[in-house]
Protein backbone atom coordinates (compact mmCIF):
# COMPACT_ATOMS: atom_id res chain seq x y z
CA UNK A 1 0.00 0.00 0.00
CA UNK A 2 1.45 3.37 -1.05
CA UNK A 3 2.12 6.14 2.00
CA UNK A 4 -0.09 8.61 2.16
CA UNK A 5 2.37 11.30 3.21
CA UNK A 6 5.80 10.34 1.72
CA UNK A 7 7.62 12.32 -1.08
CA UNK A 8 10.47 11.33 -3.00
CA UNK A 9 12.87 13.29 -0.51
CA UNK A 10 10.85 12.23 2.90
CA UNK A 11 9.58 8.48 1.85
CA UNK A 12 7.49 8.22 4.73
CA UNK A 13 6.90 11.93 5.75
CA UNK A 14 8.11 14.89 8.17
CA UNK A 15 7.12 14.05 11.56
CA UNK A 16 6.73 10.30 12.84
CA UNK A 17 5.92 9.12 16.54
CA UNK A 18 7.95 5.84 17.98
CA UNK A 19 4.27 5.33 19.10
CA UNK A 20 3.92 3.71 22.58
CA UNK A 21 0.82 1.01 23.34
CA UNK A 22 -1.89 1.46 25.69
CA UNK A 23 -2.43 -1.28 27.67
CA UNK A 24 -5.05 -1.96 30.10
CA UNK A 25 -5.09 -1.80 33.87
CA UNK A 26 -4.61 -6.20 33.45
CA UNK A 27 -2.52 -5.79 30.75
CA UNK A 28 -3.61 -6.70 27.43
CA UNK A 29 -3.82 -4.46 24.18
CA UNK A 30 -6.23 -1.54 24.76
CA UNK A 31 -8.05 -1.53 21.44
CA UNK A 32 -10.00 1.49 21.86
CA UNK A 33 -7.10 3.35 23.16
CA UNK A 34 -4.44 2.29 20.19
CA UNK A 35 -7.19 4.08 18.44
CA UNK A 36 -7.54 6.96 20.30
CA UNK A 37 -3.95 7.79 20.76
CA UNK A 38 -2.98 7.26 17.12
CA UNK A 39 -5.85 9.40 16.28
CA UNK A 40 -4.77 12.41 18.10
CA UNK A 41 -0.98 11.84 17.55
CA UNK A 42 -2.09 12.32 13.45
CA UNK A 43 -5.11 15.56 14.15
CA UNK A 44 -3.89 17.01 17.40
CA UNK A 45 0.10 16.55 17.19
CA UNK A 46 0.58 17.47 13.71
CA UNK A 47 2.18 13.91 12.77
CA UNK A 48 2.03 12.34 9.13
CA UNK A 49 3.84 9.31 9.92
CA UNK A 50 3.48 6.60 12.88
CA UNK A 51 5.42 3.80 13.79
CA UNK A 52 3.59 1.21 15.95
CA UNK A 53 5.89 -1.86 17.64
CA UNK A 54 9.30 -0.25 17.58
CA UNK A 55 10.92 -0.04 20.90
CA UNK A 56 8.87 3.05 22.41
CA UNK A 57 5.67 0.61 21.48
CA UNK A 58 7.29 -1.99 23.87
CA UNK A 59 8.21 -4.67 21.30
CA UNK A 60 9.97 -6.83 22.68
CA UNK A 61 7.28 -7.90 25.47
CA UNK A 62 4.24 -7.71 23.02
CA UNK A 63 3.57 -11.27 21.05
CA UNK A 64 3.59 -11.31 16.97
CA UNK A 65 -0.35 -11.41 17.14
CA UNK A 66 -0.24 -8.51 19.59
CA UNK A 67 1.64 -6.50 16.94
CA UNK A 68 -0.54 -7.49 13.91
CA UNK A 69 -3.52 -6.09 16.25
CA UNK A 70 -1.91 -3.03 16.74
CA UNK A 71 -0.75 -2.92 13.46
CA UNK A 72 -4.49 -3.19 11.81
CA UNK A 73 -6.54 -0.87 14.37
CA UNK A 74 -3.76 1.75 13.61
CA UNK A 75 -4.16 1.52 10.02
CA UNK A 76 -8.17 1.74 10.44
CA UNK A 77 -7.86 4.82 12.61
CA UNK A 78 -5.33 7.13 10.45
CA UNK A 79 -3.89 4.77 7.52
CA UNK A 80 -5.95 6.73 5.27
CA UNK A 81 -4.03 10.27 6.13
CA UNK A 82 -0.84 9.15 7.90
CA UNK A 83 2.26 6.66 7.16
CA UNK A 84 1.97 3.80 9.19
CA UNK A 85 5.41 1.94 9.58
CA UNK A 86 5.55 -1.35 11.17
CA UNK A 87 8.40 -2.33 13.44
CA UNK A 88 9.42 -5.74 12.27
CA UNK A 89 13.04 -6.08 13.37
CA UNK A 90 14.48 -8.50 15.47
CA UNK A 91 17.57 -10.42 16.03
CA UNK A 92 16.34 -13.38 13.87
CA UNK A 93 16.19 -13.17 10.31
CA UNK A 94 13.85 -15.56 9.57
CA UNK A 95 11.30 -14.45 12.82
CA UNK A 96 11.98 -10.95 11.22
CA UNK A 97 10.82 -11.92 7.59
CA UNK A 98 7.73 -13.64 9.13
CA UNK A 99 6.82 -10.05 11.02
CA UNK A 100 7.73 -8.21 7.79
CA UNK A 101 5.06 -10.35 5.61
CA UNK A 102 2.88 -10.12 8.13
CA UNK A 103 3.16 -6.45 7.81
CA UNK A 104 2.41 -6.63 4.56
CA UNK A 105 -0.64 -8.65 4.49
CA UNK A 106 -2.24 -6.36 7.22
CA UNK A 107 -1.90 -2.98 4.63
CA UNK A 108 1.42 -1.75 6.30
CA UNK A 109 3.25 1.22 4.32
CA UNK A 110 6.46 0.57 5.09
CA UNK A 111 9.01 -1.50 7.70
CA UNK A 112 11.28 -0.18 10.59
CA UNK A 113 13.86 -2.70 11.00
CA UNK A 114 16.55 -2.10 14.13
CA UNK A 115 20.18 -3.82 14.01
CA UNK A 116 19.92 -7.37 15.38
CA UNK A 117 20.45 -7.03 19.15
CA UNK A 118 22.64 -8.91 21.48
CA UNK A 119 23.88 -11.46 19.84
CA UNK A 120 26.18 -8.68 17.71
CA UNK A 121 26.98 -9.89 14.24
CA UNK A 122 29.73 -8.70 11.87
CA UNK A 123 28.65 -6.33 9.49
CA UNK A 124 28.71 -8.79 6.41
CA UNK A 125 25.76 -10.28 8.48
CA UNK A 126 24.12 -7.37 8.87
CA UNK A 127 23.83 -6.64 5.31
CA UNK A 128 22.59 -9.89 4.63
CA UNK A 129 20.14 -9.75 7.18
CA UNK A 130 18.70 -6.56 6.07
CA UNK A 131 18.55 -7.58 2.28
CA UNK A 132 17.23 -10.68 2.90
CA UNK A 133 14.25 -9.27 4.95
CA UNK A 134 14.25 -6.40 2.09
CA UNK A 135 13.53 -9.05 -0.69
CA UNK A 136 10.85 -10.35 1.32
CA UNK A 137 8.41 -7.84 1.09
CA UNK A 138 7.50 -5.19 -1.53
CA UNK A 139 7.42 -2.62 1.01
CA UNK A 140 10.33 0.15 1.49
CA UNK A 141 12.56 0.08 4.22
CA UNK A 142 13.89 2.26 7.21
CA UNK A 143 16.93 1.06 9.02
CA UNK A 144 16.95 1.38 12.89
CA UNK A 145 20.55 2.37 13.26
CA UNK A 146 20.92 2.48 17.34
CA UNK A 147 23.95 0.95 18.86
CA UNK A 148 23.42 2.16 22.72
CA UNK A 149 20.76 -0.66 22.59
CA UNK A 150 21.70 -3.25 19.82
CA UNK A 151 25.97 -3.09 21.02
CA UNK A 152 26.63 -3.00 17.06
CA UNK A 153 26.56 -0.20 14.89
CA UNK A 154 26.04 -0.37 11.08
CA UNK A 155 28.91 0.64 9.56
CA UNK A 156 29.22 3.99 7.17
CA UNK A 157 30.63 1.28 4.35
CA UNK A 158 27.69 -1.02 5.34
CA UNK A 159 25.00 1.69 4.35
CA UNK A 160 26.62 2.28 1.33
CA UNK A 161 26.01 -1.25 0.21
CA UNK A 162 22.60 -1.23 1.41
CA UNK A 163 21.63 1.83 -0.34
CA UNK A 164 22.06 -0.03 -3.42
CA UNK A 165 19.27 -2.18 -2.79
CA UNK A 166 15.73 -0.62 -4.24
CA UNK A 167 13.62 -1.04 -1.05
CA UNK A 168 16.02 0.04 1.65
CA UNK A 169 15.46 3.83 1.33
CA UNK A 170 15.55 5.60 4.29
CA UNK A 171 17.63 5.30 8.18
CA UNK A 172 16.72 6.28 12.13
CA UNK A 173 19.60 7.22 13.23
CA UNK A 174 20.33 7.07 16.84
CA UNK A 175 23.60 6.77 16.67
CA UNK A 176 24.57 10.04 16.72
CA UNK A 177 27.33 10.56 13.96
CA UNK A 178 26.19 13.18 11.92
CA UNK A 179 29.55 13.68 9.83
CA UNK A 180 28.95 10.11 8.99
CA UNK A 181 25.43 10.75 8.49
CA UNK A 182 26.21 13.41 6.06
CA UNK A 183 28.59 11.12 4.29
CA UNK A 184 25.85 8.52 3.32
CA UNK A 185 23.12 11.31 2.39
CA UNK A 186 26.01 12.90 -0.07
CA UNK A 187 26.96 9.64 -1.62
CA UNK A 188 23.68 7.91 -1.71
CA UNK A 189 19.96 8.29 -1.99
CA UNK A 190 19.46 7.29 1.63
CA UNK A 191 16.81 9.64 3.18
CA UNK A 192 18.02 10.21 7.22
CA UNK A 193 15.33 10.28 10.16
CA UNK A 194 16.80 11.64 13.37
CA UNK A 195 16.17 8.66 15.85
CA UNK A 196 17.07 10.70 19.28
CA UNK A 197 15.19 13.68 20.07
CA UNK A 198 18.18 15.57 21.59
CA UNK A 199 19.65 15.96 18.54
CA UNK A 200 16.23 16.63 15.83
CA UNK A 201 17.67 19.86 14.82
CA UNK A 202 21.55 19.34 14.28
CA UNK A 203 20.12 16.41 11.75
CA UNK A 204 18.40 19.19 10.25
CA UNK A 205 21.04 21.34 9.24
CA UNK A 206 23.44 18.01 7.87
CA UNK A 207 20.17 17.26 5.85
CA UNK A 208 17.40 15.01 7.92
CA UNK A 209 14.01 14.80 6.25
CA UNK A 210 12.19 14.80 9.64
CA UNK A 211 12.37 12.93 12.75
CA UNK A 212 11.29 9.70 14.42
CA UNK A 213 10.34 11.22 17.65
CA UNK A 214 9.15 10.06 20.91
CA UNK A 215 8.59 13.97 22.69
CA UNK A 216 6.43 14.54 20.14
CA UNK A 217 3.34 12.43 21.75
CA UNK A 218 3.43 16.06 23.78
CA UNK A 219 4.90 18.07 21.53
CA UNK A 220 4.32 16.97 18.17
CA UNK A 221 2.85 20.33 16.96
CA UNK A 222 6.14 22.18 18.07
CA UNK A 223 8.18 19.82 16.07
CA UNK A 224 6.46 19.87 13.27
CA UNK A 225 6.79 23.60 13.37
CA UNK A 226 10.56 23.80 13.43
CA UNK A 227 10.85 21.10 10.53
CA UNK A 228 8.63 23.44 8.63
CA UNK A 229 10.72 26.92 9.76
CA UNK A 230 13.72 25.15 9.14
CA UNK A 231 13.16 23.61 5.76
CA UNK A 232 11.52 26.96 5.09
CA UNK A 233 14.85 29.31 5.66
CA UNK A 234 14.18 30.34 9.27
CA UNK A 235 17.06 28.80 10.95
CA UNK A 236 16.82 31.02 14.21
CA UNK A 237 13.07 29.99 14.69
CA UNK A 238 13.63 26.57 14.53
CA UNK A 239 16.53 27.16 16.78
CA UNK A 240 14.50 29.32 18.96
CA UNK A 241 11.97 25.78 19.36
CA UNK A 242 14.53 23.62 19.65
CA UNK A 243 15.42 25.43 23.14
CA UNK A 244 12.09 26.01 24.37
CA UNK A 245 11.50 22.15 24.38
CA UNK A 246 14.61 21.03 25.65
CA UNK A 247 12.95 20.77 29.32
CA UNK A 248 10.56 18.48 27.52
CA UNK A 249 13.24 15.77 25.86
CA UNK A 250 15.09 16.05 29.47
CA UNK A 251 11.60 15.31 31.22
CA UNK A 252 11.40 12.13 29.02
CA UNK A 253 14.32 10.91 27.78
CA UNK A 254 16.78 11.65 30.45
CA UNK A 255 14.76 10.62 33.87
CA UNK A 256 14.42 7.02 33.72
CA UNK A 257 13.83 4.82 30.49
CA UNK A 258 11.55 6.76 27.61
CA UNK A 259 8.78 4.49 27.41
CA UNK A 260 7.91 5.31 31.16
CA UNK A 261 8.50 8.46 30.88
CA UNK A 262 5.86 9.03 27.96
CA UNK A 263 3.13 7.07 29.43
CA UNK A 264 3.51 9.04 32.65
CA UNK A 265 3.42 12.30 30.45
CA UNK A 266 0.51 11.15 28.35
CA UNK A 267 -1.09 10.42 31.99
CA UNK A 268 -0.42 14.29 32.75
CA UNK A 269 -2.14 15.13 29.76
CA UNK A 270 -5.17 13.62 30.87
CA UNK A 271 -4.37 10.82 27.62
CA UNK A 272 -3.81 7.63 30.07
CA UNK A 273 -2.03 4.92 27.66
CA UNK A 274 -2.07 2.07 30.85
CA UNK A 275 0.90 0.70 32.33
CA UNK A 276 3.81 -0.57 30.85
CA UNK A 277 5.28 -4.44 30.76
CA UNK A 278 7.98 -5.67 32.85
CA UNK A 279 10.70 -5.61 33.11
CA UNK A 280 9.76 -2.02 32.66
CA UNK A 281 7.66 -0.48 36.08
CA UNK A 282 5.60 3.05 35.87
CA UNK A 283 6.61 5.66 36.80
CA UNK A 284 7.24 6.78 40.52
CA UNK A 285 5.41 9.93 41.99
CA UNK A 286 8.81 11.71 42.40
CA UNK A 287 9.32 11.21 38.77
CA UNK A 288 6.16 12.09 37.64
CA UNK A 289 6.20 15.41 40.09
CA UNK A 290 9.55 16.19 38.32
CA UNK A 291 8.47 15.34 34.68
CA UNK A 292 5.25 17.54 35.42
CA UNK A 293 7.59 20.58 35.96
CA UNK A 294 9.72 19.70 32.83
CA UNK A 295 6.61 19.95 30.67
CA UNK A 296 5.58 22.83 32.22
CA UNK A 297 9.06 24.36 32.13
CA UNK A 298 8.81 23.65 28.19
CA UNK A 299 5.35 25.26 27.73
CA UNK A 300 3.38 21.92 27.68
CA UNK A 301 -0.27 22.83 28.68
CA UNK A 302 -1.25 20.64 31.42
CA UNK A 303 -5.09 20.02 32.25
CA UNK A 304 -5.57 21.93 35.63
Amino acid sequence: MASPTGTSDAPFGRLLTAMVTPFTTDGAVDAEGVQRLATYLVDEQDNDGLVVSGTTGESATTTDAEKELILRLVLEAVGDRATVVAGAGTNDTRHTIELARAAERAGAHGLLLVTPYYNKPPQEGLYQHFTTVADATGLPVMLYDIPGRTGTPIATETLLRLAHHPRIVAVKDAKGDLFAGAQVMGATGLTFYSGDDAANLPWLSVGAAGFVSVVSHVVGSELASMIRLFRSGHAEGARDVNRRLLPVVTGIMTRTQGVIMTKAALGLLGRDAGPVRLPLVDATHEEVAALREDLLAGGVKLPG
